[in-house]
């Protein structure tokens, strides 16, 4: 027969049940061993959610010292428990014996950990010195305060240190009442089954709490995300539309350049070759353009055949929303010019949109539409009044404010989108416009 020799490593030379328990005591060591005396001052209750949030404003400031009343409050009771049960009269034992598990109370706003471990410790002798007879070790008053401690450091921290909570109080019960002889094993069964109650009541609210705080953040989080698709969606449909005005114009730009020394007799080389490089120059343009915007179009995007609208075609936009039922006033100041083709796109789409938006959201309203021209930019203003009629307005997603503000943050310009004093809507936006660029 063959000699086997089993070698092992230096790790793992121990039994699983010898890992089992050093992970138990692991456990135990990081839920009420580990920082057990760190001070931790009870936080505030929050007063934004809740029933509290309805109280007035100089009661609900206030009202996040609760819990803290609520613990002194508990601490009152475990102080009348220990003198309605003192044997020795009113002296100095008897008010130490009484205010020993109320101190043990009230420690848990600062050191709750720490609170768990002196309510265990001072326990049998207050039982002793109080004389409690057979209720060892809990005397009326540790008893009392012991829940109260097993509650409120169940409240403050994680499900699993609950769990530790009982399973060191069911062991230092049956240590105390097994070495010592006081009662049998009967007497600390009452501690066991009201201490696992109390525990399992503040472990299910607390975890309830925690999934209505992680349902929250997710939702939050769900807000977040939502928001910023609507913000790329924006900004692709921004992206073509601008795409298909800039190509156009380049388009345009190139062509006339390549046919301009065709329209003059005989010219000289000169002139010909800085048409050519303003031919080059634009197609090279163009070529790069439509790489690096391209990338936005959607597989099924089809780029429009007519050229994208102007504000030139105002009239014909509010002549459609006239025979949709929608009653239209519309009103142009100032010198009325050709601004850049991006400026005059954004406008027509900021108009278009904020008419849409009366056409859902106040049904039988009439709307004004002015457009303000002015040496440094245009002006847009679109009111309307409130809803009327038995036509419902159909809810929207909000995607129509954040495309228009994204047009206007996009050429500088500022605009804001409020309700009215008389229940209608209003959207200005003024768009800035250099000289320069109205000049080309």
């Amino acid at each position: 027969m063959w000699d086997v020799t089993q070698t092992q490593l230096p790790g793992k030379s121990r039994s699983p049940e010898i890992r089992l328990a050093q992970a138990a005591l692991g456990g135990l060591r990081q839920e009420l061993l580990h920082d057990a005396a760190v001070f931790r001052p009870l936080p505030r209750a929050n007063v934004e959610t809740g029933p509290a949030r309805f109280l007035p404003g100089r009661i609900r400031s206030y009202a996040g010292l609760l819990p803290h009343a609520f613990i002194a409050f508990c601490a009152l009771i475990v102080l009348s428990l220990g003198y309605q049960r003192i044997y020795y009269g009113f002296g100095v034992l008897s008010i130490v014996i009484a205010c020993i598990p109320a101190a043990v109370v009230l420690l848990t706003l600062i050191r709750p950990t720490l609170a768990f471990w002196v309510s265990l410790g001072t326990a049998p002798f207050i039982a002793y010195l109080g004389g409690s007879g057979g209720n060892w070790p809990w005397s009326h008053a540790s008893f009392a305060a012991h829940l109260v401690v097993l509650g409120v450091v169940a409240a403050r921290t994680r499900p699993r240190t609950a769990a530790w909570m009982w399973v060191v109080t069911a062991a230092y019960c049956t240590f105390l009442q097994l070495f010592y002889g006081f009662g049998g094993l009967a007497e600390a069964a009452p501690m066991l089954f009201f201490s696992a109650l109390v525990l399992l009541t503040v472990t299910v609210f607390q975890v309830r709490r925690q999934a209505d705080l992680e349902v929250t953040a997710q939702q939050t989080v769900t807000a977040e995300e939502r928001s910023k698709r609507t913000l790329l969606e924006e900004r692709t449909t921004i992206a073509r539309e601008l795409h298909d005005v800039v190509a156009h114009h380049m388009s345009v730009v190139a062509i006339q350049a390549e046919a301009a020394p065709y329209r003059v007799e005989n010219p000289p080389p000169e002139l010909e070759q800085a048409f050519r490089t303003i031919r080059e120059n634009a197609v090279s343009a163009l070529t790069e353009l439509r790489r690096i915007l391209g990338v936005v179009r959607a597989e099924d995007y089809e780029a429009p055949d007519a050229p994208q609208p102007t504000l030139a075609d105002l009239d014909g936009l509010v002549a459609n929303v006239r025979e949709a039922g929608l009653t239209v006033d519309k009103v142009v100041t100032g010198a009325v010019r050709e601004l850049p083709p991006g400026v005059e796109l954004s406008a027509y789409r900021i108009v278009q949109e904020a008419l849409s938006n009366v056409l859902r959201h106040a049904p039988g309203a009439g709307a004004k539409v002015e457009i303000g021209y002015v040496l440094s930019g245009i002006g847009l203003r679109v009111a309307n009044g409130p809803a009327r009629g038995l036509v419902k307005p159909s809810p929207g997603a909000g995607h129509g404010i954040t495309g228009m503000r994204e047009r206007v943050t996009m050429l500088g310009g500022e605009m804001t989108a409020e309700s009215t004093g008389d229940g209608g809507y209003e959207v200005t936006a003024y768009i800035p416009v250099s000289r320069e660029e109205t000049d080309r």
